[in-house]
């Protein structure tokens, strides 16, 4: 792989990943879109565990402090559950959260891979689930993360499912579900990260798996490094600059960006 195609596409991961515009969507399209070749089988794989390890950096570093209460403080909620804390219950929701998108990631697998991903497929989801964003953030949500239930946690994480399609955007239906559910802004944007975790780790081992099987193909490498660095920075910056945003700010922005960019996609196809 050319080594400013592994630079421009670990950018667009680590932007994508997190902004409620599709990654897998982008990464599909990008390289259509520049006629760059794309790499198969186990270069392929090589490429999408690194990338998957630098956006999996980002969040972890960004929420650092939280997922390490969130680890102590679930723990003691499994020994302990009439005494758990408010972060100890929230812990094990995210665990649940994460549980419908990786059973349906493990039996779809195969199907993702060969019958979504299209133009055409990648177009009407931009346009579709940013419409269905757009209507979710004009609900009035006062909620924070201590308000979340089992229900919730089961109905973002469901929603989640829907992500596995390539430019629905993990983060952008998931925020989507969390502002349904009645969550403010910044606090649906930061259970939409965090319970991203246990998703973006498991894609990582599921693909790490394979590769040690296959091994990493000759000349790769270097691309990996820098596919992975690139992603994990801009991963960082996606993260603290969508929740600088959205006190302020509604997602409209993205929105409109879905759309326009669904409807030339469709126009190109």
């Amino acid at each position: 792989m050319d080594l400013w195609h592994a630079l421009v596409l670990g950018i667009v991961q680590g932007l994508t990943e997190f902004l409620p515009i599709s990654s897998s969507g982008h990464l599909e399209l990008v390289p259509r879109a520049l006629g760059w070749s794309q790499p198969e089988g186990s270069a392929s794989q090589a490429f999408d565990v690194a990338l998957h390890f630098g956006t999996l950096v980002a969040v972890v570093v960004h929420f650092r402090t939280d997922l390490v209460r969130y680890v102590v403080d679930g723990i003691r909620a499994m020994r302990s559950p009439k005494a758990a804390s408010a972060d100890g219950k929230l812990a094990w929701l995210f665990v649940v959260s994460a549980v419908p998108a990786s059973v349906a990631g493990a039996l779809f697998n195969s199907f993702i891979d060969d019958r979504l991903g299209t133009p055409i497929v990648v177009g009407w989801s931009l346009i579709i689930f940013g419409l269905v964003l757009f209507a979710a953030d004009r609900m009035v949500g006062q909620r924070d993360l201590s308000s979340v239930r089992l229900r919730d946690a089961g109905v973002i994480g469901l929603a989640q499912v829907l992500a596995l399609n390539p430019g629905t955007s993990r983060s952008g239906i998931t925020i989507s579900a969390a502002r349904a559910v009645g969550l403010q802004r910044e606090a649906a944007v930061r259970f939409s990260f965090v319970m991203g975790i246990p998703v973006i780790s498991g894609a990582f081992v599921f693909e790490m798996a394979s590769l040690v099987n296959d091994g990493v193909p000759d000349g790769l490498a270097q691309a990996m490094v820098i596919g992975a660095s690139v992603s994990a920075l801009t991963g960082w910056l996606a993260v603290a600059g969508l929740l600088k945003l959205v006190r302020t700010r509604s997602f409209t922005p993205f929105v409109v960006y879905r759309i326009v960019l669904g409807v030339v996609v469709l126009l190109v196809a």
